[in-house]
């Protein structure tokens, strides 16, 4: 049966439920400087919201609670530009993002910035749409299209301009995913699993089948689900069937993204982590504040 999902519950899904909830647009307030990395003191990190690779620099991008961070070979970190809240986040071309979240405190921007789009790797933000009503918590790049789930309204948006906007299924989720070939067929994670389109959106049946906290598909037969514990899983059949790829080190997933079947790159509550080989092996890119390291 296809129908628009329910809202969280609180029985279950838990961490799902307070990942949903967990930034508000008073986001920025008491981000303080300097807390160390590897190579040396760099801005303090809070909470990741997305991680992406510029394939301009090659350096590791990583979109928080408090900006965006560049992370060189090094492991030394900066922040490239304000301190604002950046929420869904995707780089989907040479120093080009896209964004959404909350501006820093004392801005004139409004509390939900809807689609923003960078041109020089984070540094500056130009809004495109959906300003004032919109705070997109995950956003995917496929197809010349943008698929964005708007977390104000509980709604998947899609758009191949970034501009106008399809409004689609209501659904209460955390991440998304599309096909690298099909741009139809578009995966949710959700409370009771993983939910799945078949029309691009419109209508997602029940999830199902294992709770992932978040998604990335790099090629057709390679899919990857972060689950609540950490757990990295892979999938050759579009979500159906799941086998163990790893263990992202650090507790509570934030983020994931698979540049490609081998490269992965993964926050949860302790920090950022990078994989080489699918997921067997993952080392410490930058740390998040009040873990121990």
């Amino acid at each position: 049966m296809k129908t628009p999902l329910r809202p969280l519950a609180a029985a279950t899904g838990m961490l799902l439920a307070a990942t949903l909830t967990a930034c508000s647009s008073d986001s920025g307030a008491g981000a303080e400087p300097a807390s160390g990395t590897t190579g040396g003191a760099g801005p303090t990190v809070s909470h990741v919201h997305g991680v992406g690779v510029d394939p301009a620099d090659g350096r590791l991008y990583v979109a928080t609670h408090e900006g965006v961070v560049a992370v060189s070979d090094d492991d030394t970190a900066e922040r490239v530009g304000d301190k604002a809240d950046y929420m869904g986040f995707t780089v989907i071309g040479a120093k080009t993002f896209l964004g959404s979240g909350h501006p820093e405190p004392g801005s004139d921007e409004p509390a939900d910035r809807g689609l923003i789009e960078s041109g020089d790797s984070g540094r500056t933000w130009t809004a495109r749409s959906l300003a004032g009503t919109t705070d997109f918590h995950a956003l995917e790049y496929a197809h010349d299209t943008v698929y964005g789930y708007d977390s104000t309204n509980g709604v998947l948006r899609v758009s191949t301009d970034r501009t106008t906007w399809d409004t689609r299924a209501e659904l209460a989720a955390l991440d998304l995913a599309v096909s690298p070939e099909d741009p139809d067929l578009v995966l949710a994670t959700t409370e009771s699993g993983v939910a799945r389109s078949g029309d691009g959106g419109e209508t997602f049946a029940d999830g199902s089948g294992a709770v992932m906290a978040f998604l990335s598909w790099p090629e057709p037969e390679t899919l990857y689900g972060l689950d609540q514990g950490g757990g990295l899983h892979l999938s050759a059949d579009a979500g159906t069937t799941w086998k163990k790829a790893g263990t992202v080190p650090g507790g509570a997933p934030q983020a994931l993204t698979a540049e490609s079947p081998d490269h992965l790159l993964a926050a949860t509550q302790d920090g950022v982590y990078e994989s080489r080989d699918g997921g067997g092996t993952f080392t410490e890119r930058l740390p998040i504040a009040g873990a121990a390291h």
